[in-house]
Order: structure tokens, then sequence, then C-alpha cells
């Protein structure tokens, strides 16, 4: 028998918990307890954690570890996409910052400054551009398959790379004051000069036109990518076509000493 213990020992007054609800558990046919119906949900989500959600736009992406080469071309990337729609001046560290989920130290850090960033991106874009063209150039053709493929080259980058191309021909970097895009076409029309002035005294014209001549065709090509920057019809190689047909005829046809008929 059990002795009372009552007299052993004296309880202090304690509230009495709280009955634990009764909920519903009927066996199933097969004797095993089925899963309560009325129990309390549990969030979701892990335990202790709240669930992950995604960023807002506007709102500070999530960070992730990169080496420091990744996150140099990443944030490149990033400012060559910002820089593209909204201009040097009118995109500030604070966008560029948020978008790559880093801190404002991380940029000045890679580059120093936010005009440190946007010269790099226009550094990395004219290299881009120049390598192509030069390469279409350098390859052992004709020089009427040398101007289809730098045409080509062109309007390829521009098709690929818009973003690059509308910062080129848009903001200057301090370190090329005169314009990005015009030091690239200075660049390509030293190329373009030999290979006219090659071609022209072949022909028995004077091989000192060749540098005035690649000019007027390298100004050609420059400004229709930029219109088919906007428009984009007809397809690249349709506008590469109609490019050398008007200065390779046009070429073909030319007089050694031209004369204006207007009287002016």
């Amino acid at each position: 028998m059990l002795r009372d213990l009552t007299g052993f020992y004296s309880l202090p007054d304690m509230p009495f918990p709280q009955p634990l609800p009764v909920f519903n558990r009927p066996l199933r046919h097969d004797g095993h307890v089925s899963k309560p119906t009325n129990l309390p949900q549990a969030p979701t989500g892990s335990v202790g954690l709240e669930p992950a959600t995604e960023a807002s736009p506007g709102e500070p992406a999530a960070r992730i570890r990169m080496t420091g080469h990744q996150r140099k071309a990443q944030l490149i990337g990033i400012g060559r996409s910002l820089f593209a729609v909204r201009g040097l001046d009118a995109t500030t560290i604070e966008e560029i910052a948020a978008k790559a989920g880093v801190s404002k130290p991380v940029i000045y850090e890679h580059f120093g400054s936010k005009e440190g960033l946007y010269r790099e991106v226009v550094e990395h874009e004219f290299r881009i551009l120049l390598d192509s063209i030069t390469e279409a150039l350098s390859t052992d053709a004709n020089p009427r398959v040398l101007v289809e493929r730098a045409a080509l080259a062109l309007l390829g980058y521009i098709e690929q790379r818009t973003d690059g191309f509308r910062i080129l021909i848009r903001d200057a970097p301090p370190s090329q004051p005169e314009g990005a895009f015009s030091t690239l076409l200075s660049h390509v029309t030293v190329r373009v000069e030999h290979l006219l002035s090659d071609e022209f005294a072949l022909r028995g014209f004077s091989s000192a036109d060749g540098a005035m001549y690649a000019q007027m065709l390298v100004g050609m090509v420059a400004m229709t990518g930029q219109w088919w920057l906007d428009s984009r019809t007809p397809d690249k190689r349709a506008v590469a076509a109609h490019l050398v047909n008007m200065a390779w005829n046009g070429l073909t046809g030319l007089q050694k000493e031209p004369e204006l008929r207007s009287g002016a």
C-alpha cells in the first residue's frame, strides 16, 4: 500500500495547469490512431526562421559570395545596363550597389569612384568592338569582302551588345573627352586608309586621297549603324549588303578629277 505523503511534504499553493485540448483521434480500421485534424497549424518555413522572400524591385539584392574577379565583372555588367539607360550623370552609386547587392565601399574598392566604373565599362566595350572590326579588316581578302566583313562586325556588335553601343555613342569618359566612339572610328579609319591607299595606287589614283575616302567610308558605315540601332529593320545582312552596294559601286565609278556640276 502506498503511504500518504501529505504529512511529510507541504506543497505551496500553485495554480493548476490548464487541461490540454482534447483532440478527436478515432481508430482507423487497421487499428492505428488517425492523425489529429484539429491541431494548431505550425507556421511554414524553418523553425525559428522567417520564410525566405524575394527582394522587391528597388530593394537590395541578396549578396552572393564571389571572387574579386567575378565581383568586378558583375559590377561592370550592372554598370553597363544602368549607364546605357540613364547615362553617367543620372546613375547613382547607390543604384549600382543596390542592384549588385553590395555596399558602396565595395564599388570604391574596385573602381575608386562612379566615374572609374564608367571608364572601365567604356574601355571594355571599346576594346570588344575595335578588336572585332580590326579582325574583320585583317583577313586575307579583296577590299570589297573586307568592307562587307567590317560592316557586319559593327552591326553584329550593335545587335549583341546594344547597351555597350549606346554608351559608346553617348557619353565621353574623362580619359576620352572627344568621345569613345569618335576615338574608335579614328582607329578604324587609319586601318581603312591603308587598304584604300593600296587599292587607289593599283587603279592609278593618288594614294594620298585614301585618307579622305577612308573618312567618308567609315563615316557612312558608322552613321548607318547608329540609325540601325533603333530601327533593326531590315536585318543586319541586308543592311551590310546595301552599304557595300553603295560604297563599292560608287568607288568603281570614281573619276580621277571629279568636278561639281552645280556651278556654285
